[in-house]
C-alpha cells in the first residue's frame, strides 16, 4: 500500500511537472523512513525534485510563491485522489488518506553554486513570514546516519535508539509533538562509542551509567540554559540547523527511558 501510493503520487507531480508519468524518478523518501528510523506511527516524508525553471517562475511571483508552489504540487495530487485529504502545511504538501496513511511531500529544486555544480543540497519552500526558502541535504544526513550504525561504530545501536524514541512517544507523550529530526539528530552526537555487543565481544562498562542514563545526562548536560534559550542542534552529515522547538517533549521520553 505505502509503494503504490508513493508511485502514484509520484507520478502525478511528475505529470504536471516533467512531462513524465514515471512512478520512481525525482523522488525519494526522506525523514524518519529514509534515514531508517521510522516506526509504523511515523509519517512517510518524500522529497519531490522539481525542474529549476519552475523555481525561476514561483521566485518571481508577488505574493508567496512558494504557497502558490505547494498550492500547484497539491493540485497535481488531486488530479489522482480527488477525493482525499490534500492540503499545503508550511513547507510541505500532506496527502492524509482515510486509513490514516499519512504522506508528506516536499517540492524542491537543486542548489546550483556559481561553478554550476550540486553538492546534494536542495532549495524547498517555506510559506511563513511572506514565503522564503530554506534548504537541506538528505542524502548527507541518511549517509551519516548508515555510517554510525553500521557494524564499525555502533552496530545498529544508533538507529534502535531513535525508534525506540518514537515508540514512547507514541505510547507515552501522543498528544505531543516530537520532530524525528531532532530525535535522530540528538541521538547521533549523544551516543558516544556505545554500541550493541559485537560477536565475541564481552559485556563492559560495569561500574558506568547504563545507556539511557547517558542520553539523559547528555540532554541535561548540554543545554543547561534550554529553559531559557531554545536550544537547536546540526544535522549529521548535512550541518544543517535542526529546530529545537520539542526539546521538553525529548526531556520527558528520555526521562521515562530511564
Amino acid at each position: 500500500m505505502i509503494s503504490t501510493r508513493y508511485k502514484r503520487i509520484t507520478k502525478a507531480i511528475n505529470i504536471e511537472f516533467w512531462n513524465t508519468n514515471s512512478e520512481i524518478a525525482h523522488s525519494r523518501y526522506v525523514g524518519s523512513y529514509g534515514r531508517g528510523t521510522a516506526v509504523s506511527t511515523s509519517d512517510l516524508d518524500v522529497l519531490m525534485e522539481l525542474p529549476n525553471n519552475e523555481y525561476d517562475h514561483f521566485t518571481s511571483l508577488t505574493g508567496n510563491g512558494q504557497s502558490r508552489l505547494l498550492q500547484a504540487v497539491k493540485d497535481s495530487i488531486l488530479e489522482t485522489y480527488p477525493t482525499t485529504d490534500v492540503k499545503g502545511d508550511g513547507q510541505v504538501v500532506i496527502v492524509k488518506f482515510s486509513d490514516g496513511m499519512k504522506f508528506e511531500i516536499l517540492p524542491t529544486f537543486r542548489k546550483i553554486d556559481w561553478f554550476g555544480k550540486w553538492d546534494g543540497t536542495y532549495k524547498y519552500p517555506d510559506t511563513h513570514m511572506g514565503g522564503n526558502w530554506m534548504t537541506t541535504n538528505p542524502k548527507a544526513e541518511q549517509d551519516a546516519m548508515d555510517e554510525k550504525d553500521n557494524y564499525d561504530y555502533s552496530n545498529g545501536l544508533l538507529k534502535d535508539t531513535c525508534k525506540h524514541i518514537r515508540y514512547i512517544r507514541a505510547e507515552s507523550f501522543k498528544s505531543y509533538h516530537l520532530s524525528g529530526i531532532l530525535i535522530d539528530s540528538f541521538v547521533y552526537r549523544a551516543i558516544g562509542d556505545w554500541h550493541w555487543l559485537r560477536d565475541g565481544e564481552g559485556q563492559g562498562r560495569s561500574n558506568d551509567m547504563c545507556f539511557e542514563e547517558v542520553l539523559l545526562d547528555c540532554y541535561n548536560s548540554y543545554y543547561p540554559y534550554a529553559s531559557l534559550i531554545t536550544p537547536k542542534l546540526s544535522a549529521p552529515g548535512s550541518g544543517m540547523e535542526v529546530s529545537g522547538d520539542d526539546w521538553d517533549v525529548l526531556g520527558k521520553v528520555l526521562n521515562k527511558m530511564v
